[in-house]
Order: structure tokens, then C-alpha cells, then sequence
């Protein structure tokens, strides 16, 4: 658990966020979101390389990772475009280079497109971002959420193990694959997890995804060709509809880029950005 420590806390309208950064003061700063039901851990080993040119912003949503998590919290993607607005206030940052992934895709794009976030350029890397999503697993615990809190501890954990593993094409290391399940057990964890699939509603990227063609910063649209979770053809539509955006497939990696990939999405994100930064 030492090895990825967010240190900061901020008090945001959806509960306290967790948030930490790294990289010398005063360079460009790029933020990093992560997905579900993954944390900011997604993204230690490209934080790190990218902290070497740039002062890097990493934080975990309300409800997730070492986040708050309580009962009737709001943690859906209309409620998470607002805190991400907000810590934008609060870094006192006004045009940052971005990055997310999953439905950190969805949050960047609701906190540009609806809340008047300014971005120096956007890296989007196998987002949620184009109706319909959701695996059929996601589907059914979303419609029966309140069944599945109730399962038994262990079996909730086996399940989530399965889940978790399966957004990964090259399999997860059992190190890693515990570290993104952690978060997710125990008596505040397990209706957390079912809580954040629950309030997943699809109406949050219907209400922006026709505006994708108003995107006029630098967009990286970055796609594990192997990802089971959306299917790459949804990165090339995705890239089709944001005026002058990059496609860029990444052989050999599922849903889970930064774990199957993470060189490979690195040198991607460090070329889109140095090109941005200038």
C-alpha cells in the first residue's frame, strides 16, 4: 500500500477527494482521471514519468479509491464533472494538459463541454464518451443493485477479482489486480462499488456527446486494440466526431492500457503533450 500514497484532501460537494501531486512546482501541469472501478493507482507508473517535464495532478473520484465513501452519496458522472471543475478551481489551474481514461473521459468531457472547464489539450484513453455503453454484467448489476450489496463478503470479493481481471487482455498481476479490488471490500467498500454502477446513467454522455464537434483544443484519442469493455471501433467514431483529433491504437492492450501497455501509452501521451506544450 506504501508504494501510492495520495497525501492532499479537498473537501468537494460530493464528499472529501483525495488527491496528491508530482513533479517540480511551476512546470505545465497535466491531471490525470481514472475510470471505474479503478482509482488514481491506474495511473502510478505513467504519473511518474510524466512528473520528469510536468507537475502532474492525480486524484481519486468521491466514492472511489481512498476518496470518501458513505451512504446516499452522489458519485454519478454528472456529480463528478462538477467536483472536477472544482478542483480545477481549487489547483488554481486555468488551462491544463488532461488525460483520462474510462469514464474519467466522461467527466473531462462534462466538465469542458457544460461547466466551461479550459484545457490546453485533451488525452482520452478508451473513454466512456458515446452511447450505448456497459458490459452485460454492468447492465445487470445496475438494475439490481440493491441485491447484489446484500451478497455474502467473500463471494463479493471473488466476483469483483473476475470483474476487475477482466479489463485487463494480458491478465493482471495478483499484486496489482488486489490493489485495484482493496478499495472496493468491507463495510463501506462493497455498496460503494455497487452504489458507483448503480447512479451509472447513460443520459450523462447523451447530454454531451453531440457536442463533441465544439472540441476545438489538441484531442488524443488513445484505444487498447484488445479492449473487451468497448470496442476499439468506438475510439475510431470517437476521434471521427472531435474536429482534428489523433487515433491512436495500441496493439497487445485491453481496457486497462496503463497496465497492459503502459510504455507503449507513455511514449503516446508524452508525444501528444510535448507537441501540446509548445
Amino acid at each position: 500500500m506504501s508504494e501510492w500514497q495520495l497525501t492532499e484532501t479537498f473537501r468537494s460537494t460530493s464528499g472529501d477527494v483525495r488527491w496528491d501531486r508530482l513533479g517540480q512546482p511551476g512546470r505545465q501541469p497535466v491531471v490525470l482521471l481514472h475510470g471505474t472501478p479503478f482509482s488514481s493507482y491506474v495511473w502510478r507508473a505513467v504519473a511518474r514519468s510524466l512528473a520528469r517535464r510536468h507537475q502532474v495532478f492525480v486524484w481519486d473520484m468521491p466514492g472511489y479509491g481512498a476518496s470518501e465513501k458513505y451512504t446516499g452519496q452522489d458519485v454519478s458522472l454528472a456529480a463528478q464533472g462538477r467536483v472536477f471543475t472544482e478542483l480545477l478551481e481549487h489547483w488554481e489551474l486555468e488551462e491544463p494538459l488532461v488525460v483520462a481514461h474510462d469514464f474519467g473521459g466522461a467527466v473531462s468531457l462534462r466538465a469542458h463541454l457544460l461547466h466551461g472547464a479550459r484545457y490546453r489539450a485533451l488525452a482520452l484513453v478508451d473513454p466512456v464518451a458515446l452511447t450505448p455503453w456497459g458490459s452485460p454484467f454492468f447492465l445487470l448489476v445496475g438494475e439490481h443493485s440493491d441485491v447484489f450489496e446484500q451478497l455474502p463478503s467473500a463471494l463479493h470479493h471473488a466476483l469483483l477479482r473476475e470483474y476487475v481481471s477482466s479489463a485487463s487482455s494480458r491478465g493482471l498481476h495478483p499484486a496489482v489486480r488486489d490493489r485495484l479490488v482493496e478499495p472496493w471490500l468491507g463495510e463501506l467498500g462493497q455498496p460503494a462499488f455497487y452504489r458507483q454502477i448503480a447512479q451509472a446513467d447513460q443520459l450523462h454522455t447523451e447530454e454531451v456527446q453531440d457536442r463533441y464537434g465544439e472540441i476545438a483544443i489538441p484531442t488524443l484519442v488513445c484505444w487498447g486494440h484488445d479492449d473487451t469493455w468497448i470496442p476499439v471501433a468506438k475510439g475510431r467514431e470517437l476521434a471521427a466526431r472531435i474536429p482534428g483529433a489523433r487515433f491512436e491504437p495500441i496493439a497487445g492492450a485491453g481496457h486497462l492500457v496503463q497496465e497492459d501497455a503502459p510504455a507503449e501509452l507513455t511514449a503516446a501521451l508524452v508525444d501528444f503533450l510535448a507537441r501540446s506544450d509548445r
